[in-house]
């Protein structure tokens, strides 16, 4: 079974910068996307960026120019830099690792890491 394990969330000012983190164990999935989502108190889960295991990247129109995706599909590693952050990106971020295991579509999630960006 996969498990993910976030790290990297705090508390920074506005402006601030940080980096996530998001470790996958167990088997590798195959056509792999691995990404970011978010969810503030009162709003809806969104997509924050995702990477697929061919290098393909995708963001949210609102993280555009300020966050950047990594990952290491090998070493099942996705990371998530994150530069002028506001207080609206303050969020539970949640790590997602998605492909086909086995033959069959396959979706994890991990537990989530806050952010929280001060004004």
């Amino acid at each position: 079974q996969v498990q993910l394990l976030e790290s990297g969330g705090g508390l920074v000012q506005n402006g601030g910068s940080l980096r996530l983190s998001c470790a996958a164990s167990g088997p590798i999935l195959s056509a792999s996307v691995m990404g970011w989502y978010r969810q503030a108190p009162g709003k809806e889960h969104e997509l924050v960026a995702t990477i697929s295991s061919t290098g393909v990247t995708n963001y949210a129109d609102s993280v555009k120019g300020r966050f950047t995706i990594s990952g290491d599909n090998a070493k099942k590693m996705v990371y998530l830099q994150m530069n002028s952050l506001k207080p609206e990106d303050t969020a539970v971020y949640t790590c997602n690792y998605r492909g086909s295991l086995r033959g069959s579509n396959a979706a994890f999630w991990g537990q989530g890491t806050q952010v929280t960006v001060s004004s």
